[in-house]
C-alpha cells in the first residue's frame, strides 16, 4: 500500500478540465445571487394551469435585463442629462431657435414627482436582498443611479453647467430613513464594487473598527 500523492498543481488541473458548457456562473460578483431575482405576486404552491414560480422569476429576470432606463426615458423624450438642476446662468441662456422647449431652466425638483405608492419593496426589503442565508454580512445591492461622470467636480458642485449626467451601474450600500436617500458606489469596469484597497465593501462600508 502506497500514500496517494497529490500534485502541487492540483487546482490549475482541475480548472483545465472543461467537461462541456454549464449553467454555472462563472463571473466574478459582489451581488448576491437572490439581489437579481425580480418580486413575484404568486402563490408558492402551484395552481394548474399557472407557470410554476420558478419559471415566472426566471422569464421576469430575463424580460427586466432587456429593459434600459435610459432607452426608455429617451422614448418619452426625456433627456437624463437634464434631469438634475443646474446653476442658473442668465447669461449663456440659448436663443429661442436653439431650444427645443423652454429657455427656462428646470426649477422643479425630482421629489416633487417621486411617489412610492406602487413601489414593489420598501427600502428596508431592498437592503435585505444583499443578506445571504448563513452569513452575517450585507453585500451591496445591485442598482443603476442618475451621477455625474467626473466624480471630483461632482462633489464639489453638483449643480454645475459643465457636469454631464449618466445612469451609471452602482451597488447600493445603505439607506437613511430621516433623509430617504441611498448610499452607492459606482462599479468598476469588472462591475464589481470595492474599496481603494480592492477589498469587497460591507455592510455599507463599516467596518468592525467602525
Amino acid at each position: 500500500v502506497t500514500k496517494l500523492k497529490m500534485p502541487g498543481n492540483f487546482r490549475s488541473l482541475l480548472d483545465q478540465q472543461m467537461f462541456g458548457p454549464s449553467t454555472e456562473s462563472l463571473a466574478e460578483t459582489d451581488f448576491p445571487v437572490q439581489s437579481f431575482k425580480p418580486k413575484v405576486q404568486m402563490p408558492f404552491k402551484r395552481i394548474p394551469g399557472q407557470n410554476p414560480r420558478k419559471v415566472e422569476e426566471e422569464r421576469r429576470r430575463r424580460l427586466y435585463l432587456t429593459f434600459d432606463i435610459t432607452e426608455l426615458l429617451a422614448s418619452k423624450g426625456i433627456d437624463s442629462n437634464q434631469l438634475m438642476p443646474r446653476h442658473y446662468d442668465p447669461d449663456n441662456i440659448p436663443p429661442i431657435e436653439e431650444t427645443k422647449d423652454s429657455v427656462f431652466p428646470i426649477y422643479l425638483p425630482l421629489k416633487v414627482f417621486d411617489n412610492d405608492e406602487y413601489d414593489c419593496r420598501t427600502p428596508e426589503e431592498w437592503m435585505s436582498l444583499g443578506l445571504e442565508p448563513g452569513s452575517s454580512d450585507r453585500k451591496p445591492v445591485p442598482g443603476k443611479a442618475l451621477l455625474p461622470t467626473d466624480d471630483v467636480l461632482g462633489h464639489e458642485d453638483p449643480k454645475s453647467q459643465e457636469l454631464i449626467y449618466k445612469w451609471i451601474d452602482v451597488g447600493v450600500l445603505d439607506y437613511d430613513k430621516e433623509t430617504e436617500l441611498y448610499l452607492v458606489h459606482k462599479t468598476d469596469k469588472k462591475g464589481l464594487v470595492r474599496d481603494e484597497e480592492g477589498r469587497p465593501i460591507l455592510n455599507g462600508g463599516m467596518t468592525r473598527e467602525g
